[in-house]
Formats: structure tokens, sequence, C-alpha cells
């Protein structure tokens, strides 16, 4: 390990211990390089948060991972940050942290919400963020619903900007069921057969089986559990 590479790990030991603090749920922590937009390491924590392999996780691999309707907002979330931390002055930039969530999809195909908390650990003569530390942890029980926030944490006595509205450069993917879709979904999610969910609608049985067999081809499934199941998985309800 070069002197670079040490001086890393002290710091990144630093930061875990005064960020664990603050920690609501499990997490691992990670350093993303980024000139070269990828994780250049991974504490093995992410094992038991999401059932990666820290040895093997790739950045696009994790990108590809994150809930569609979070994508947008993750990519809107990073282009406002850019811009943020290009109008701090030098000796500003470790006071920040970065702070928003997402969904993103574990080992076994379930979606868990991450709050992701982000520091500047290095820079260059320009003042260009080179490297990152990031915190990554399981809020999936504080927050099971709702859009992604974006929040810049003040340190040593700088001003806090909370729930930023960043520019909506990248936008949010159509819906992938429609609003009677949605509906007829939550009540085969309680378990409920085609006349109660004609019944509980007012509309027609066969209108609810119509739109069953819709449902099935979208998501190429063959019965209610299965689309159910698969519909829980992809986070579509």
């Amino acid at each position: 390990m070069d002197a670079t590479l040490e001086s890393l790990e002290l710091e990144l030991n630093i930061h875990k211990k005064l960020l664990s603090i603050f920690q609501v749920g499990d997490f691992y922590y990670f350093i993303f390089n980024v000139a070269e937009a990828n994780f250049e390491f991974i504490s093995a924590e992410v094992g038991s948060v999401l059932g990666y392999d820290p040895n093997t996780i790739t950045a696009n691999e994790f990108l590809e991972n994150i809930h569609l309707e979070d994508q947008p907002y993750f990519l809107n979330f990073e282009n406002c940050l850019n811009v943020f931390f290009r109008k701090l002055q030098p000796n500003q930039i470790e006071n920040y942290k970065v702070c928003y969530d997402f969904r993103v999809k574990n080992k076994n195909g379930k979606y868990v919400r991450i709050l992701h908390q982000l520091v500047a650990l290095q820079y260059d003569e320009s003042y260009n963020i080179t490297r990152t530390l990031g915190i990554h942890t399981d809020i999936s029980h504080l927050k099971t619903n709702g859009i992604p926030v974006l929040s810049f944490i003040g340190l040593n006595d700088e001003p806090s900007f909370i729930n930023v509205k960043p520019e909506m450069i990248y936008l949010p993917v159509k819906e992938f069921f429609s609003k009677r879709e949605k509906q007829i979904l939550k009540y085969l999610c309680e378990g409920k057969n085609s006349s109660e969910i004609s019944i509980a609608l007012y509309i027609s049985k066969f209108t609810v089986d119509t739109h069953r067999k819709n449902m099935l081809m979208k998501t190429n499934t063959r019965s209610a559990v299965a689309l159910v199941m698969k519909s829980l998985h992809e986070g579509w309800i």
C-alpha cells in the first residue's frame, strides 16, 4: 500500500467513527474515485446490507440496480451536487455533507431504501473533488414510501440547505401501471378476487379480468401470485 492510500485509510477510519455515531440502521462505507467513476474501496458490510460482494461490485452495476423511478432523482441530485460544490470557497469544501435517499435492489431482488451520505476526502489544485467517502445506511424501516430528498448539511458553523429542489434535467419514467391497474393490484395484494375487486371499485368483473390479463402481459407473469410477487420485488407498488 502506498503512502497516499495509507493516508486515505487513516482518514477513512476517522470519518467512519464520526459518521457511525449518527447511523440509524445497518450501513457500509466506501471510497469513490471521481476521476475513474468507480469504487476504490467498499467495506465488507455491503454484504449484510445489500448482499453484494465488495470485491466485485462496480459503480455501473450499482447504478443499474437503483429503482427505475429513483434513477432520474439520483442523476439530478448528482448534477446539483456538482453545481453546489463548484460555488463553494476552497475552505468550505470539507465542511459539507451531502445527504439523499433512493431505493436500490439487493442481491435477492428486493428494494432497500438507502440513505446516501457523502463527504469530500481529497481535491486537486483546482479544487475539483477527486475522492469522496460515502456512507450507505438502510432506512427502509424509517421511510417506506415518498420521493427521494436532497440536503446539504453544513459542518463547523456552515449553513445547511434542507430539501433542496434540483434542476430536473433528467425526467422520471412513465408510470408502469395505470391508475386503475394500481388500484386492482392493491386489492390483489390484499388477497381479493375479481368479484370482490369489482364491488370495491364499482366496475364490472369483466373489466377487472381484462385489466388483470393486461397486467399479466405487461409483467410477463402467468398468475396473480406471480404478478404480486414481481410487483413487490420490482417496487411497482
